[in-house]
């Protein structure tokens, strides 16, 4: 009896000895730094509207010449079934969220919120770069989407 498992229990070791080693072949995998979370905490004044234009915020140009989106933020718009014309929706006619304003040693970024034309509500983080936007990333505020972006 046992000659007749005897092919099936080497292919089950074989098997198993074939994963063990593919899985530890490589060591320990590097630390990837995070992409939401800065090491040091600034914090950040708070700052008031302009009295005639309750958006305008110093430093932040909703009229850019490009919009140029991160890794990231592509990650998280597929994942949120966000395109790119929601983004530019959301630039245009968004509100700023000053409390959520941040800053560090790479700039400063700008939540803008609002709904796109498909009612979802989105937070939308820009930082100016030159002449530029830089699209951080891409949030549904009603929504949790399971995303899997490194």
């Amino acid at each position: 009896m046992l000659k007749k498992y005897l092919p099936f229990i080497f292919l089950i070791a074989a098997a198993l000895l074939l994963i063990f080693i593919k899985k530890n072949q490589r060591g320990e995998k590097p630390q990837r730094p995070g992409t939401e979370q800065v090491e040091e905490r600034v914090t950040v004044p708070a700052v008031l509207p302009d009295a005639n234009n309750e958006d305008a915020v110093e430093g932040f140009n909703r009229n850019a010449s490009t919009i140029i989106f991160s890794k990231h933020a592509k990650c998280r718009m597929d994942c949120r079934n966000i395109d790119e014309s929601e983004v530019k929706e959301i630039l245009k006619t968004g509100k700023i969220n000053h409390k959520k304003i941040q800053s560090d040693k790479r700039g400063k970024t700008y939540p803008v919120e609002g709904y796109t034309h498909d009612k979802q509500h989105v937070r939308i983080v820009f930082a100016p770069k030159n002449d530029g936007l830089v699209v951080v990333t891409v949030i549904d505020l009603d929504t949790d989407w399971t995303c899997d972006c490194k």
